[in-house]
């Protein structure tokens, strides 16, 4: 059947393209599309009306508009591929037809109604310039990662105070010479790991209840009084006890800022300004790092008080600034507080309510939770027969954390928890933690120690600078296997020097240097690569009613896995002449290079609501059919509510 297209379609359509025309796009078009001939079709996001509308009102008038200029734009990103490409065209929300043509033999036509990518214009450019484009939501995304500031700096400021006299002369327990010392000084060390373990897995309900910026309040307060304990301590067990409650207060926020920072973000720059988490805690590992070194020459306690001190400021200004943020669109919208949503996400765009990407970001936002909804309900329907009372809430927030390992989302938490494994086993905190005894072993004098490991920090700070432009620019995979690949032939080489050339270091400087000059090649790769993208992976990949658990659930992986290596670490170090420590992370390199190869999936320029096409999940015919009905439920309520369709040209 041939006849005129609609205005702007025949236009960019040359002559023999085969052409896909959902059902209810025929009725809205009582013409068909050019040269197409239709065998079978699924629906688009366009509301599918009971018969031809009318148009006879201006609500009706801006609904038609909506329709005509959405499927318009739907019919020019239509791709043709052949069917053994199935697999890899993404196609998420619109189900293949099979056409036939005087031009072709017989051809799948695959279109995406993923409401964000495929059907609407971008936002704006991706990395630095699509930062200097969206300045508040960049604005909101660079308050929330002080956060990470926090994190950075406990996680660094205890490295120089554990060899400061005035400290030891205080806390002589863990004093070089003392009793069981090395034991206590490992679990002063570990508690703020522990701490960050027991944070990071109680963020994910308190961010589900309470909202994610409210969470960031709680966790600013906990972390507050441990800061506060911790400058006061006058013995072994009140710093101990400062350092593990602290450490909840850094687990939480270790977990909600990045959380908190992919759902209000576009996905032109949504890696871009993740990647400002990574940033902010080498920023505070950089910064803690030199005060301590400074105040080292102080006499008295406060030399090693002060810094302790010196972050309650950080604490004050993230715990009053973050009121002032906008809440998450997505939280908004599983309270149902839709209106709310679409205000807040029109805000963190710059641009108007009724502007056709905000309206489309909406909509997906709410398939998604309602999606999500739906399945919870049909895995646990006994917990949703009559009223909701406590104890069917405590079951199902147990539920809930087990639907994680289940199908759907197996494959996602498997990836965000194995990339959080991943960082901590290249080897990155054994450098942080014990860098001046790893420059030792390569024959550097004790002030040279100290300076290098400074040095160090600000090397990974220039990595992780970088990756501000290659995050959304290559894509997140690329820079892991670059990343591991950089890490394994730098570790590798130093366990060869080290191996030969360690008992005989002033024989051998120019040895000495080259292993030190890898050691800096080691730590900018992993700031490019594995600082970075392990942070911002796992707030992405989530669907929206798992998303604080997952992420929960991975920022808990990374803290366990720290602690595992701040115990092995010295014991690798005092083994083979020190190079037993190089071989075993440059094993661990190459693992995690084979393990990007296999599980990870690419997810820059997606939106959070079309990661179930990334990962393959809920692709089956059911759930298609499902997320199409709840889209056209969705997008009806929308217009009952008198919401403005009015799209621009």
């Amino acid at each position: 059947m041939t006849s005129r297209a609609p205005d702007g379609v025949a236009s960019v359509l040359p002559e023999g393209t085969l052409i896909i025309t959902p059902p209810h796009i025929q009725q809205i078009f009582s013409s068909s599309l050019k040269s197409a001939r239709v065998t079978s079709a699924a629906p688009a996001l366009c509301p599918a009306p009971r018969k031809t509308p009318k148009v006879h009102s201006s609500k009706h008038q801006s609904l038609w508009q909506f329709a005509v200029q959405y499927c318009t734009r739907l019919a020019k990103r239509l791709t043709t591929v052949s069917a053994m490409d199935q697999s890899k065209a993404g196609a998420a929300l619109v189900t293949p037809a099979v056409v036939e043509n005087e031009h072709a033999s017989k051809q799948t036509v695959l279109g995406h109604s993923g409401a964000i990518w495929e059907t609407r214009q971008t936002y704006g450019p991706t990395g630095i310039k699509g930062l200097l484009a969206s300045p508040y939501v960049a604005a909101c995304a660079a308050f929330s990662a002080l956060g990470g500031l926090l994190f950075g700096y406990d996680q660094g400021v205890v490295s120089v105070i554990l060899v400061m006299p005035q400290f030891l002369d205080r806390i002589d327990r863990v004093a070089d010479g003392a009793s069981g010392s090395g034991f206590w000084k490992g679990l002063l060390t570990a508690m703020i790991e522990l701490g960050a373990l027991i944070g990071a897995l109680n963020q994910g309900w308190i961010a589900d209840k309470y909202s994610r910026k409210y969470s960031i309040v709680i966790a600013v307060v906990i972390f507050t009084v441990g800061s506060v304990l911790q400058t006061g301590a006058v013995d072994y067990a009140m710093l101990t006890v400062a350092r593990f409650i602290g450490g909840i207060g850094i687990g939480m926020l270790s977990m909600v800022a990045p959380l908190y920072i992919s759902e209000i973000s576009p996905p032109e720059i949504r890696g871009t300004l993740l990647v400002l988490e990574e940033f902010s805690i080498v920023l505070g590992i950089v910064i803690a790092y030199w005060i301590t070194f400074g105040t080292r020459f102080m006499a008295g306690e406060w030399s090693w008080r002060l810094p302790f001190f010196l972050q309650l400021i950080p604490g004050f200004v993230l715990g009053a600034g973050i009121l002032f943020l906008p809440f998450s669109p997505r939280w908004l919208v599983s309270k149902g507080r839709n209106a709310e949503a679409l205000s807040s996400l029109s805000k963190l765009r710059g641009v108007g309510e009724d502007d056709e990407r905000v309206l489309l970001e909406w909509y997906d936002i709410q398939t998604e939770v309602r999606l999500q909804q739906e399945v919870l309900q049909e895995r646990h329907p006994s917990l949703f027969e009559g009223a909701m009372n406590s104890a069917k809430k405590a079951r199902l927030e147990v539920v809930a954390w087990l639907d994680l390992f289940k199908s759907g989302c197996r494959k996602r938490t498997h990836a965000a928890c194995g990339i959080m494994w991943f960082q901590q086993f290249v080897g990155i905190n054994a450098l942080i933690y014990y860098s001046p005894t790893l420059f030792a072993s390569m024959g550097q004098e004790y002030e040279m120690q100290l300076v290098l490991s400074g040095v160090l920090n600000v090397t990974q700070l220039v990595g992780v600078t970088s990756s501000i432009w290659t995050m959304d620019r290559f894509g997140r995979k690329p820079l892991l296997l670059w990343g591991a690949a950089f890490m394994f032939i730098s570790h590798f080489i130093i366990s060869i020097l080290v191996g030969l050339y360690s008992d005989n270091w002033p024989a051998h400087r120019t040895a000495g240097w080259v292993s030190v000059a890898f050691l800096f090649i080691y730590m900018l790769a992993f700031g490019a690569s594995w600082g970075p993208v392990p942070w911002a992976y796992p707030a992405e990949v989530f669907p929206s009613s798992l998303r604080a658990k997952g992420v929960g659930m991975s920022t808990a992986t990374n803290w366990f896995t720290n602690f595992i290596i701040g115990l092995i670490t010295p014991p690798l170090l005092n083994t083979n002449r020190h190079f037993g420590a190089y071989v075993f992370f440059a094993i661990w390199c190459l693992l995690a290079l084979l393990w990007t190869i296999k599980f990870i999936k690419e997810t820059k320029g997606r939106s959070l609501e079309q990661m179930d096409a990334v990962f393959g999940d809920n692709l089956g015919e059911k759930e298609v059919v499902r997320r199409q009905r709840i889209e056209r439920e969705v997008i009806d309520e929308a217009s009952s509510t008198g919401v403005d369709f009015r799209t621009r040209s």
